[in-house]
């Protein structure tokens, strides 16, 4: 039987989606904008030279201009591939072709890493549903970024990226979820 932490994350979660298909496009561009500007000023203010992430899809909050300007600054890009064990690889992102993983998110072509290959960034940019004020993300359900970030010794800063309304006072967690060091939005970064 699901428990009461489940059912509150399951709620939560789709009141999120709904909510993120319903933008129109006007707020998905100014909002693409606003990432994109936050995203570069965290990189920059952190002097990252090397930064794993992840390519949104079409209603996630957009790391797609972000990373452009990344690749574009000689910054090393590392880019997650789901594997059906639960734990993600590498790819370097190099701009160019794209293909979908066993989960159907957006991957690179390039040249597959292996699991500790994400230990040599400066920054990690992780998805997220919500966040609450303390630093607890809550993803998506499958579990990839809590088993990689809770595996490493020693990780650099970890930032999710939200909308505005998705940073939450409180958000349903379980032992295994992950606190993170920051939260960037379209209109700020906040650091915990």
């Amino acid at each position: 039987m699901p428990s009461e932490v489940f059912n509150a994350k399951r709620a939560l979660r789709a009141e999120i989606r709904a909510r993120r298909r319903i933008a129109t496009a006007t707020e998905r561009e100014r909002d693409a904008h606003g990432h994109t500007t936050q995203l570069i000023e965290l990189a920059k203010r952190l002097d990252a030279h090397s930064i794993a992430a992840y390519l949104s899809t079409e209603h996630e909050p957009s790391t797609r201009g972000f990373l452009a300007w990344a690749h574009a600054a000689g910054i090393r890009v590392l880019l997650p591939i789901s594997r059906e064990d639960g734990l993600l690889d590498w790819a370097g992102y190099d701009g160019g072709t794209e293909e979908l993983d066993l989960l159907g998110m957006p991957t690179p072509t390039s040249e597959l890493l292996g699991p500790i290959a994400v230990n040599d960034v400066d920054l990690i940019i992780v998805p997220a549903s919500a966040i609450d004020r303390t630093g607890m993300r809550m993803g998506w359900g499958r579990g990839y970024f809590d088993r990689t970030l809770g595996s490493m010794a020693a990780r650099p800063p970890v930032y999710a990226v939200v909308f505005d309304h998705e940073v939450l006072d409180e958000v349903p967690h379980d032992a295994q979820d992950e606190r993170i060091d920051g939260v960037v939005t379209p209109t700020r970064i906040i650091t915990f």
